[in-house]
C-alpha cells in the first residue's frame, strides 16, 4: 500500500482581484477551474480572490482577524498564486478610488510575498501573475453599454498603464527569485491562432472564455516549467488523471480503483 493515505491533501491558494474571484466561472470556463481538473485528487484549490480589490485593500484584509483565518489559516500549502494590478493600475485622475501608484504598488507585491512566506513557510512556491494587457475599445464599448448617456468616453484603464504595472510585476520576480507569468507580455504575443489577443478580455479587462482559457494552460506551464516537483503529468495513455498520472511533490489522495482488488478490497486501505 502506497504511503500516499497517510498524507494530508495539499493545497493551492489563490490570492487575487476580480479575475481571480471570477476565476472558477462554470460559464466562462475559469482558469481557476483548469488548475482544479489538473490536481484532481491531489490538491484543494482555494479561491481568494477579491473583486474591485487592490493590493492595498488586500493588505488592509490581511491584518484583520478574520483576513488572517481567511487567507493564512491552511496547512499543507504547495503553491500560491499572486495576482493584483487591474485595479492598482486604474488612471489616477479619472479612478482615484482603485488606483495605488506604481512604487506603492511594487511594495504592496512584496509585502504579500513577505506574508505568504511567514505563514506557510520559505519552502512554499509561489507564482507571480502580471494584469492583463487592456483593449481599449472594449473598455469604451463596456461604457457605453453600462453607463449609456452618462459614458464619459475617457479612459480609466489603459494598455500603457497596464504594462507599467506588469513591468514592476517582472522586477519584483527577477528580484526575489520568483516564478513569473507575464500575461501582459504573453497574451500580446499569443501565436496565430488565439489572436487578436482582444478577443481574450470580455470588457476589455476581464477574461473571456477564451482568455480563462489561456491563462490556465499558461499557468500549468510555468508550473511545468519552472515547479517541476509540483507538475502534474496526466496518463501517457489516456491524458486523463488516474492511477497513470505521476507528480513527485504533490500526492494523490486514497488508492486508484484499479488498485483495489475486488475479492478483498480490504488490502488496498491497510
Amino acid at each position: 500500500m502506497s504511503n500516499a493515505t497517510f498524507f494530508k491533501r495539499g493545497k493551492i491558494i489563490l490570492f487575487g482581484d476580480s479575475i481571480t474571484q471570477q476565476s472558477f466561472s462554470a460559464t466562462d470556463g475559469g482558469w481557476g477551474a483548469c488548475i482544479a481538473d489538473r490536481y484532481q485528487r491531489r490538491a484543494d484549490i482555494l479561491n481568494r480572490g477579491f473583486s474591485g480589490y487592490n493590493t492595498e485593500w488586500f493588505l488592509r484584509y490581511a491584518a484583520t482577524a478574520q483576513g488572517r483565518a481567511d487567507l493564512f489559516e491552511h496547512d499543507e500549502v504547495k503553491l500560491v498564486t499572486i495576482f493584483f494590478g487591474a485595479n492598482d493600475a486604474s488612471d489616477s485622475d479619472l479612478n482615484k478610488r482603485q488606483h495605488v501608484p506604481l512604487g506603492d504598488y511594487k511594495s504592496n507585491i512584496i509585502k504579500i510575498v513577505s506574508l505568504v512566506k511567514n505563514n506557510f513557510g520559505n519552502d512554499v512556491k509561489i507564482i507571480l501573475i502580471t494584469p492583463p494587457p487592456v483593449c481599449h475599445e472594449g473598455r469604451l464599448k463596456f461604457q457605453k453599454d453600462r453607463y449609456k448617456e452618462k459614458a464619459t468616453g475617457k479612459l480609466e484603464r489603459t494598455l500603457e498603464l497596464s504594462g507599467a504595472y506588469a513591468g514592476a510585476v517582472n522586477e519584483v520576480a527577477t528580484e526575489l527569485g520568483l516564478s513569473l507569468l507575464d500575461l501582459w507580455k504573453e497574451m500580446q504575443a499569443a501565436p496565430p491562432e488565439y489572436q487578436p489577443w482582444q478577443n481574450f478580455l470580455s470588457d476589455g479587462l476581464h477574461l473571456s472564455p477564451s482568455g480563462n482559457k489561456f491563462v490556465g494552460e499558461a499557468l500549468l506551464r510555468v508550473i511545468d516549467n519552472c515547479l517541476p516537483e509540483l507538475s502534474v503529468k496526466p496518463c501517457s495513455e489516456t491524458g486523463n488523471i488516474n492511477s497513470g498520472s505521476t507528480c513527485a511533490g504533490v500526492f494523490r489522495m486514497a488508492p486508484w480503483h484499479d488498485e483495489i482488488n475486488f475479492k478483498e478490497p480490504g488490502k488496498a486501505f491497510t
